[in-house]
């Protein structure tokens, strides 16, 4: 039987989950039910019906590095190879969807999220994601990238507004999307929770058809977020293809009563219907199921890879010589005969990865004190002892800090290697950092350590940027990021020289909080999250406004140097060499950045304010590659020219447009040291037209002080943020409950909020299932409880957070009984009875 023969409630049945993780089938058109799974960094396949915040039980899988730290790789092709192991496991543990990768945009460090996520610049996050999407899709799994899109806080995250322009969201949040789509050619995609101006994301029609199958050509399905569906009917309208988790039969009803009325067209379910049935056909593989990941050679193989994409992507900050060492020599690779005290809780006990739905089961782990206990008669580091140095959960301790003192101090260490970062309570789904800073008592411990004088070299375990109050004082400074289940070793082998560090950051480090575009404004505590810095987020803030940071975006130091020289352009490219010029063999990442055309003609000016053409940051990236040289080779480098070098989205005209004029190309290491600089003369399809003065403080990137009317300008229309409600509806967070006038929901409210709190502060995680509950609006629990609560109940329940109590109770209780009855007569017609 074909699709076209269904009727319209067993197509309408196909377009929402059978369970947790489970598409629904349809047996008479052949058309099999196929499993979903987390996995942007291994496959988090539960047992039983699971749940999706990663809490239930999983089996094992390979844990690799998180996107935040497989991004300071530059290395697509690594990217590529750990997307293959990943749909190898996704393949043999029953998964036919891997849900990732995730590459939203990251617009502030303090997102909960963003060891998720890949980079602050849309080319790196595009390319990588890419990578990874081929490399899973190789096995027959869909990859399927996420959160599409505008998604940049955790705060509110299932009921908050993305307020945008449209420029700033083509060219920013969406081109690493593109990027995915048109290069991997992904199966799927996933929508995000929030709305983007106003209109959710797995209903925005300018989102899924206009631009993702309209102008991208996208053939896939469009999965929501797990209970990120709002209306089934407007879903489908706008291109969205299947709601998950199950919400029972509820959608089922909606969807055949709007064909019913004529107000959704039959044609739209078809075409919906036709795009999950394409998954489970394409995905459909066999011997799929097999429980036996850890009885053959597989994992052991994929933990090599891990260990590989770790040792890429490990980023070597800073390498001074001691202050003892009159031949000035780096103190890292670490000497034979060396010996070092390890100090700190995590060099014992390691944190490798986030919290939330991407956690995995990892099929082995490592820690440093071990790793380095078992090289110490190839490499000749040996260990002097180890100190904890700090409580985990950041209680002050000073015998911790003395006996890690002692252990530094002592005639038998030479160099210590401390290692120290975010803890398990810092970077989780649902939950965004409330400050850019480590924990005080290790801030301390590495105060104290730096005070005896011998060389301290700091490991830093997190998954996003963090102040440095201590940074003048080490030596030298190795960021391995949440770096997966064979961190430790790669970690190792980088310190001992077995691995020349080649990583280069994928984000810009400010230097504090304070200093970041959107410090005053992120999170959006209220309904509306405004993007009101426009376009001028990492980087391109940055460097725009002149901003000091500590480490300039696309950084990375390595065991070798690197000299560039010979620029020329074509029309299709820019070419250049590179030289090591060291006695080591390395690897660098050289980066092509563009800047607008200028008045002068001869190039970019020293600042935005002289640019001829639109508004712009003063460069930006276009293109990357990572280099490998043995020592004294040269190598002749060519970036090509692309879709993305030149353009800029004309909103008047809604299209993409490229400026006639003189551009300026650069050359280098990262955003700031650009050794090539040349003009290029670019024949675009228009003139340079000067960005509209009345941008004031945009034009120089001075975001922070923005005024409304300006903001005006560049959004086209006034941007004005609501207060907090006084009614509450099914959009509204259950943690707004808090100024309900109904004492049951603020109590609700309330006794969730300090639960969660005295939840984290005994356990040192975050009580994820709390978290989601605070920032779920009652219309996503018709999304999230398998038919038991429909719309009406809904509507009870925002009653009693109205403070109507008593008729929203009776209300729930008679929608209850009403909804298990027309359940039970939908699944007997579904079924044919």
């Amino acid at each position: 039987m074909e699709l076209e023969e269904l009727s319209v409630g067993e197509k309408a049945a196909m377009l929402s989950g059978a369970s947790e993780w489970d598409s629904r089938g349809n047996e008479r058109a052949g058309i099999p039910s196929f499993v979903m799974s987390d996995g942007p960094h291994g496959v988090r396949r539960q047992l039983g019906e699971g749940d999706h915040l990663g809490l239930g039980a999983s089996k094992p899988a390979t844990c690799f590095p998180t996107a935040g730290t497989v991004a300071n790789s530059w290395d697509p092709a690594l990217a590529e190879a750990m997307g293959e192991a990943l749909g190898r496991e996704a393949h043999d543990l029953g998964v036919n969807v891997l849900l990732g990768p995730g590459l939203n945009i990251k617009r502030n460090p303090l997102c909960g999220r963003n060891f998720e996520y890949y980079s602050e610049d849309p080319i790196v996050a595009g390319r990588m994601a890419a990578g990874l999407i081929r490399g899973i899709q190789s096995n027959g799994v869909s990859a399927c990238p996420k959160h599409f899109a505008v998604n940049s806080q955790e705060l509110r995250r299932q009921a908050s507004n993305s307020v945008i322009d449209e420029r700033t969201m083509r060219e920013i949040y969406l081109t690493g999307f593109e990027i995915a789509v048109r290069e991997a050619a992904p199966m799927a995609i996933m929508t995000s929770y929030n709305e983007v101006n106003g209109v959710y994301a797995h209903e925005n029609k300018h989102l899924l058809q206009n631009i993702l199958r309209d102008e991208w050509g996208f053939d896939g399905m469009v999965v929501s977020d797990w209970g990120g569906s709002n209306s089934a009917v407007a879903a489908v309208k706008a291109g969205g293809s299947l709601e998950m988790p199950s919400p029972g039969y509820t959608s089922v009803r909606e969807l055949e009563g709007a064909v019913k009325a004529g107000t959704l067209s039959e044609a739209d379910l078809t075409a919906r219907a036709g795009e999950v049935a394409k998954i489970a056909r394409l995905t459909r593989t066999e011997g799929v199921g097999r429980n036996d990941l850890l009885k053959d050679d597989i994992a052991a193989a994929h933990h090599v890879v891990a260990r590989r994409v770790a040792e890429g992507s490990a980023v070597l900050l800073k390498n001074d010589a001691a202050a003892s060492d009159t031949d000035a020599v780096p103190v890292l690779p670490l000497k034979p005969g060396t010996r070092v005290a390890v100090v700190g809780d995590m060099a014992k006990t390691p944190r490798f990865q986030g919290s939330g739905s991407s956690k995995v089961n990892a099929t082995s782990e490592e820690n440093i004190l071990d790793e380095f206990n078992a090289v110490a008669d190839s490499t000749g580091v040996t260990v002097s002892g180890y100190a904890q140095g700090y409580d985990r959960q950041g209680t002050a301790n000073q015998s911790l800090i003395d006996e890690a003192v002692a252990l530094a101090s002592s005639d038998s260490t030479d160099v210590v290697i401390a290692v120290v970062g975010l803890d398990e309570r810092s970077e989780s789904e649902g939950l965004d950092r409330s400050t850019m800073a480590i924990p005080r008592v290790q801030n301390d411990l590495v105060d104290a350590l730096a005070a005896t004088g011998k060389p301290v070299v700091v490991v830093l375990v997190a998954g996003s940027p963090v102040e440095l109050p201590w940074f003048e004082s080490v030596s030298a400074m190795l960021y391995i990021g949440l770096s997966g289940q064979a961190g430790a070793s790669a970690a190792v082998r980088v310190l001992t020289g077995q691995v020349n560090p080649s990583g280069h950051l994928a984000e810009t480090w400010p230097l504090r909080y304070n200093d970041c575009p959107s410090s005053g404004w992120y999170p959006a505590i209220g309904r509306d999250a405004i993007y009101r810095e426009g376009p001028f987020i990492g980087y391109r803030y940055y460097e725009t406004a002149d901003v000091p940071v500590r480490f300039p975006f696309g950084y990375g130091l390595s065991y070798a140097t690197f000299a560039y020289g010979n620029v020329t352009a074509d029309e299709t490219g820019v070419q250049f060499t590179v030289t090591n010029d060291s006695d080591v063999a390395g690897a660098t990442v050289v980066q092509l950045y563009v800047a607008g055309p200028s008045r002068s003609g001869e190039g970019a000016a020293a600042d935005a304010g002289a640019a001829a053409g639109v508004l712009r940051p003063v460069r930006e990236l276009k293109g990357f590659v990572k280099v490998e040289l043995a020592a004294h080779e040269t190598t002749t480098v060519r970036i090509d020219f692309d879709r993305y070098t030149f353009r800029h989205f004309d909103v008047a005209a809604n299209r993409w447009a490229m400026e006639s004029g003189i551009w300026t190309l650069a050359v280098g290491s990262d955003a700031e040291h650009l050794p090539l600089v040349t003009p290029f003369a670019v024949a675009g399809d228009v003139d340079a037209a000067p960005a509209d003065p009345a941008l004031g403080h945009y034009l120089a990137g001075d975001v922070k002080h923005v005024t409304d009317a300006e903001m005006a300008v560049l959004f086209g229309r006034e941007v004005i943020a609501p207060g907090k409600p006084t009614v509450f509806g099914v959009n509204d967070p259950i943690s707004s409950w808090v100024d309900s006038r109904g004492f049951v929901a603020r109590t609700i409210a309330k006794t969730l909020t300090k639960r969660e709190a005295a939840v984290r502060q005994k356990t040192g995680a975050p009580d994820l299932n709390t978290l989601f509950i605070l920032n779920m609006p009652p219309r996503a629990m018709s999304k999230m409880t398998q038919g038991m609560v429909d719309s009406a109940m809904v509507d009870a329940i925002v009653a009693i957070a109205n403070g109507h109590t008593f008729r929203g109770i009776g209300g729930l209780i008679a929608g209850f009984f009403r909804n298990q009855s027309a359940n039970k007569r939908t699944a007997k017609e579904l079924n044919h009875d």
